[in-house]
This record gives structure tokens, sequence and C-alpha cells, in this order.
């Protein structure tokens, strides 16, 4: 079985995390990606290590943890794009292409000539996406923008810590580039429907992808919570502004446990499990609207039960009872766990240095599959291949060019 989006070509111009993350998933569902690099030095995460990949003999490479998370499945070619011979090497793959993926600052590609007008006049069905930070309109359209300033501007910080009064308050970053993953992600899922209307059409389109944007609207039911109440919701550290109980608790062994309880049947089999039954009976505690209400009265009676035992038994119990209760994992757990393992959410992928382990595409389709076809590349390793095999350029002229600092 080959991957949904196999016979497609990307060109790939991006770089650092948002764009290579888009344009691994469409790898990983089978596409053939470009990865375009500048010659030399490539792109920027190659250099934001340590960590470094180990090779065979445990000796560090120079490929960067960074790097290695957001470009398996792609061939790396390196073009300056900055010299007029470059570009025309650009425009010469963009006509074999079907996608065209970039995120250079607003306006940045069209002083090179290779802006979606310039590219749609030779490749009329070409898909071409731009990412940035604040998108292509707007006051901020041609500033930098970076994942640190857009969970701030974007309101997921003022949401995201230790509430006022607490110890450690403030607002916090998220511990992931959540504003560039979640982009990249939307970027697919753009570029998905522009093939639809592609194939209805025949006809290629502009895609104008932004990090503020993606950022605002995963604000999701805490946008509609202000929304409606006229209120902007504020940091609640542990626990969920809308439901209750739904937070970590302390165990007798000195380890804390996630208990998410989403309804009030869930509740009630919690309160008969403990032997607390009229704790679902109670009027401050009966639905969720009251427990969200009453929760400062609820939580410390709750955490007086849940200290009576360890956590591997609450885990046991509410389990077999069906109520959602789980650990809190660093990122060695995760991937030890049997869940994860059953899923498959670990790869590794042969390349020069050996195998390079990654996180799996989470993906399960019934019919056809995601390939792990090929390692993150090394810089550079697939010019003469793709520039042969696409373009028809023969041995001597790509020397030529690399003897020019081309490729």
């Amino acid at each position: 079985m080959a991957g949904p989006l196999t016979g497609l070509r990307v060109l790939d111009l991006s770089r650092v995390m948002a764009g290579p993350w888009c344009t691994q998933i469409l790898a990983d569902m089978g596409a053939e990606v470009i990865k375009i690099e500048r010659p030399t030095s490539g792109d920027d995460t190659r250099h934001w290590g340590p960590p470094w990949l180990k090779d065979r003999n445990d000796n560090e490479t120079r490929e960067s943890a960074y790097y290695l998370s957001a470009n398996r499945g792609k061939h790396s070619v390196t073009v300056d794009i900055g010299r007029p011979e470059g570009q025309a090497l650009i425009r010469e793959l963009a006509a074999e292409s079907d996608i065209l993926v970039e995120n250079f600052k607003s306006g940045g590609l069209a002083r090179k000539g290779l802006d979606y007008a310039a590219l749609e006049a030779l490749n009329p069905g070409l898909i071409y996406c731009s990412i940035t930070g604040f998108g292509q309109t707007g006051p901020m359209a041609a500033m930098a923008g970076y994942d640190y300033l857009i969970q701030a501007q974007g309101g997921l910080m003022s949401i995201t810590g230790a509430a006022d009064g607490e110890p450690g308050a403030g607002p916090q970053r998220v511990g992931m580039a959540v504003a560039d993953l979640t982009t990249g992600m939307n970027a697919a899922i753009a570029i998905l429907g522009a093939l639809h209307h592609r194939h209805l059409t025949g006809e290629g389109q502009y895609i104008d992808m932004a990090l503020l944007d993606v950022q605002v609207s995963w604000l999701a039911n805490q946008a509609q919570n202000y929304f409606c109440s006229g209120t902007p919701p504020t940091r609640t550290g542990e626990y969920h502004p809308n439901l209750v109980p739904y937070q970590p608790f302390p165990t007798v062994d000195g380890e804390k446990v996630i208990i998410a309880i989403g309804n009030d049947g869930q509740f009630q089999r919690f309160c008969r499990a403990v032997g607390r039954p009229e704790l679902a009976e109670d009027p401050r505690f009966a639905t969720n609207p009251e427990r969200v209400r009453h929760r400062l009265e609820l939580v410390p009676i709750l955490v007086e039960i849940t200290r009576s035992r360890t956590a591997a038994d609450w885990m046991t119990l509410l389990r077999e009872i069906s109520v959602p209760c789980g650990p809190i994992q660093n990122i060695a757990q995760v991937f030890d766990d049997p869940q994860v393992k059953a899923r498959g959410m670990k790869v590794e992928l042969e390349s020069a240095h050996g195998p390079v382990p990654g996180v799996a595409n989470p993906i399960k389709y019934s019919r056809t599959r995601i390939e792990y076809r090929k390692a993150p590349p090394a810089l550079g390793e697939d010019t003469d291949a793709v520039l042969a095999r696409l373009l028809g350029k023969a041995p001597g002229e790509i020397d030529a060019l690399r003897h020019r600092g081309i490729v």
C-alpha cells in the first residue's frame, strides 16, 4: 500500500519548525518532498544543538535533534536562491511541482521572482502556501513572528500557569512550540483542501497561513468562554475552568494522578467506589455546574480521599469503573508506556550515521498507509539526483553550478 499523497511533489522552501512540520506530514502521507536549503549552512535548525544524534559508535554527529524532529522523508537539495541562477533552478522545480511551501517574511520571495504570481504563470495548478508570523495583510504583516511571541500575543500564556495568588503564579510558555506545530498542521489541512479544489477545477491557489491566526483559532472553548461571559479567562493552574473534578490529586506514595471526570455519571461512580455516595447526592456537588461553583469546598474533600491509596491503586480502581484517571509522565516514561508502544508511536529510520529514532505520525489509515521511507537527509545529499532526474541536468552542468556556489 502506498500513502494517500503518492504521486504528488512538494517543493519545500521552509525552515525551522512550522513549515517543515507541514511538509513532514505531507511526506509521511506519501508525497515527494524536495527540501531546498542554503549551501554550506542549510536549515537553521541543523545548528540548534546539543543534543546531537549519536552514530553507531556512540559518537556525536552534527545532526541536531531539533532538525531531525521535522525533516524525515525529504530530499535535501542545496540552492542559493539569492542569486539569479539559483532562482532559475527554483522556477524550474516549481514548474514540476504540485505544492510549494515557504515561510519567508512577507514579500521576501517576490523580490526574487519566486512569489505566487510569478510561479503561477509557469504552473497554473501550483498550490502555493506561505507561512508567516502575522500573515500577508494587517499592520504587522512585515514583522517576523516567533512561537514565544505568538503564544504571548495570541492569548495562550494568559491562560497557562498557576493562578494569581498561588506559588509560582504568572503567565507561562507552553513547553512545546505549539504555535509553530499547530500552524504546520493547519497548513497541511489547507493544502489538502486546495488539492481537492484543484481536482474539481484544475486550478491551483495561494494559501496565506499566519501563526497568530492559528493561535487565536486554537483558543477554542476558552475564547467561547469569553464571548459568552464577557470576562477574559484567567490562569487556573492545575484545575479546569469548566469541569470539576478535573485536575491532579495527591496519593499516599507522593505521586499525583489526574482524575478527569467529565459527567455526573462518572462522579457518581467515583463516589460509590470510594465509599462516599453521599457526595454525589449533596446539592452542592450533584451536577457539574454546582461542582464548578463549589470547587473550593469539594476539592479538599477529594484530596483527603485520594491520599488514602497509591497512584497505581487509583489507576486500577478508577479504570475498572470507567472513570478517567492517568499518571503524570515524563517523556522517557511516555515512550515506555504500554499503550504508546502498542500504538507504534516511535519509529527508527536508517541513515549513514546509523538508526535515527523519531516520533511516529499519529494518523492510522485502513486502506492507505503512512510512509517512513527516508531518514532526515544530510545537507545537500540529494542535490545531484534531483537536478538530474527532474530537470535533466547533466553531471557537467551540476558540477559547474557547484563550482560557482549556486548549489
